[in-house]
């Protein structure tokens, strides 16, 4: 008889980065806005994923049991990269390797914290492990294609009355390595978590890849997006919902305007207002409203303090102190083959785009989808550290 060979857990070859604040500015990874890598509806969808553009290919499969990872539980990712790229930004050492309480998580995002948003978060990460993807995306020429998980493992730490006090889980390298590397990240608005639609959210994540600060903003083929959010509807619904979302305007700092070429029909995304970049110009002096001099209330000058070893969840595993000498960011901009503005291009022919009978969009307002979550409706669930369960 064979003995089984028992694959250590990955974690225990990784150092822990231990989040112990939620506040972070939140950041989307560059190659997840732009291609399409998750489902925009909350119903199952076990319907692959494959796009191709630019010499870029994407290959989303999901298992029957959980399906396809939802535009809604790409919140945890946003949530993830936001984190270590403000550790990052602070000097503080990080890893693929998160632990972090749910309360953290569901405030950082807008959700609720009662024990069914517990529930939900846990049906999240079961479709964010069991959704496989493969891609090209960052690869160089002796290695073609990267297979992965957006989610490596997970786990929850629960006390004996069932409460989650905590939790862990490890992210592919292939997403770590798009979130330190600064140009591949953008700061995205915190309005963004309250935008209900899949297809709304996707399009502001579009926005903001490609419009970003642009004065003319970016103009779209309507086949051409439909192709780029790897919608199961057919582009003549795709459509009629892009529509529906121009009337309503819901993107937080853009607006959005139909335009037509002859009988094609085309998006064209502007900038509103700049809610989520940097100060451009520099603060030349410190005002003080006609006071003539700045008090102190007695209290003397004081310097730095040293920065310490940062308190957490597991003691054991405390943050080293700051790094003030690698605290720099940038969101220099990429020029990607498979991304074309048309405003400047406009006699190119728009791309054949296949139809599905299949619709995406959802009007419920709720975050995590509950469908199909059957392996998480087994765990146990706690309340909020204070509520009650």
């Amino acid at each position: 008889m064979s003995r089984r060979l028992i694959t250590p857990s990955e974690r225990s070859k990784l150092d822990p980065f231990v989040v112990v604040t939620g506040d972070a500015s939140p950041r989307d990874q560059r190659d997840l806005m732009e291609r399409p890598f998750f489902s925009l509806g909350k119903a199952k969808r076990t319907t692959p994923i494959l796009y191709e553009a630019g010499g870029a290919r994407v290959e989303v499969y999901a298992v029957p049991e959980h399906g396809m990872a939802t535009i809604w539980d790409a919140d945890v990712l946003i949530w993830a990269a936001s984190q270590i790229v403000e550790a990052e930004n602070l000097g503080f050492k990080t890893s693929r390797f998160l632990r972090f309480t749910p309360y953290q998580l569901l405030m950082a995002i807008g959700r609720q914290t009662g024990a069914r948003d517990y529930k939900l978060l846990k049906g999240a990460l079961a479709r964010l492990q069991s959704t496989v993807i493969r891609t090209t995306i960052r690869q160089n020429e002796h290695w073609r294609r990267h297979q992965f998980s957006w989610i490596n493992e997970w786990e929850e730490c629960t006390t004996r009355e069932g409460r989650v006090e905590g939790m862990e889980f490890v992210l592919p390298d292939w997403f770590y390595r798009g979130v330190i590397d600064r140009s591949l990240v953008l700061t995205i608005d915190p309005a963004y978590f309250r935008l209900t639609g899949g297809i709304e959210r996707w399009l502001y994540r579009v926005a903001r890849k490609h419009a970003g600060r642009q004065k003319q903003g970016w103009l779209f083929d309507i086949p051409h997006l439909h192709a780029k959010s790897g919608s199961l509807a057919k582009v003549a619904d795709f459509a009629f919902d892009i529509r529906r979302i121009v009337l309503r305007q819901p993107l937080p700092g853009y607006r959005l305007r139909i335009e037509r070429d002859g009988r094609r029909e085309l998006l064209r995304i502007l900038p509103a207002r700049l809610s989520t970049g940097p100060v451009d110009g520099a603060v030349e002096t410190l005002g003080t409203s006609g006071v003539t001099a700045i008090g102190t209330s007695g209290v003397a000058l004081s310097g730095f303090r040293e920065c310490r070893g940062q308190l957490t969840l597991w003691p054991e595993t405390a943050i080293p102190g700051l790094n003030l000498e690698s605290n720099q960011e940038s969101n220099s901009s990429l020029l990607l083959g498979d991304v074309e503005n048309i405003s400047t291009r406009r006699q190119r022919k728009p791309d054949a785009v296949p139809e599905s009978n299949a619709s995406d969009t959802s009007f419920r307002k709720s975050g995590f989808t509950a469908d199909n979550t059957s392996e998480a409706s087994r765990l146990s669930f706690g309340p909020k550290p204070g509520g009650t369960k």
